[in-house]
């Protein structure tokens, strides 16, 4: 049974999260409070985080910094901090996905399957990925129908594929594909976005697998 960490100071958010998580058989724990959430990941060890940013002790993002010190347990950060600032920061503390309240608990939901599907699969990964009509082969660096990409595009394609459902920052991005001297090129990622979404995407002007998140990065939608 997945066990699911939910952090937050709002007692009607905790109960209805654990009622519709229980009610699809997750194991749950609460916290209350920045401190009791990283004694109870220790404790519970659970195997997904819902995490707020607005903590009564501590801020989310210093939450966040204090797991990454000692596991690689996936967060969904739920926060009323609608700022793309906001956002990023918690990304790049190392949060896997951002949910802005008030949410859909549908939505939510289905960020959690994304995120424990994604998990399960670490280590097993199969190397060819659908995108679309494509067939892609991470191994072997190939795409069904003889279809080419530069180097740039494969690198920027793989942190993708390799993440299914995952909002990758465009900080990260430009650092893993150009370097951290390139920060503020974002103008680079929406070319090479946009020359994919020519290559792959059925419909490249209603891109439905490679979404663009306003102000924060990209993600794969399978």
């Amino acid at each position: 049974m997945t066990r699911v960490l939910v952090v937050d100071d709002e007692p009607q958010i905790l109960r209805a999260l654990r009622i519709n998580l229980a009610a699809r058989h997750y194991e749950v724990a609460v916290a209350h409070d920045g401190g009791s959430a990283l004694r109870e990941a220790a404790d519970f060890r659970p195997d997904l985080i819902l995490l707020d940013l607005g903590l009564p002790d501590l801020d989310g993002v210093d939450v966040i910094h204090g797991l990454r010190g000692w596991t690689t347990v996936p967060i969904i950060v739920l926060s009323g901090r609608a700022g793309n600032e906001d956002k990023v920061e918690a990304l790049d503390a190392g949060a896997d996905d951002y949910v802005t309240k008030p949410f859909d608990i549908q939505e939510l939901l289905a960020r959690v399957r994304a995120v424990t599907r994604r998990t399960a699969n670490q280590g097993s990964e199969e190397p060819r990925i659908h995108l679309g009509p494509h067939e892609i082969d991470l191994s072997s660096r190939t795409i069904s129908g003889g279809l080419h990409l530069t180097r740039t595009e494969w690198h920027i394609l793989e942190i993708l594929l390799r993440n299914p459902g995952k909002l990758i920052t465009q900080r990260r991005l430009l650092t893993e594909v150009w370097g951290p001297q390139y920060l503020k090129e974002t103008h680079y990622l929406r070319q090479y976005m946009a020359q994919l979404r020519r290559k792959l995407e059925p419909d490249p002007t209603h891109p439905a697998h490679l979404i663009t998140e306003p102000g924060m990065g990209y993600r794969f939608t399978p």
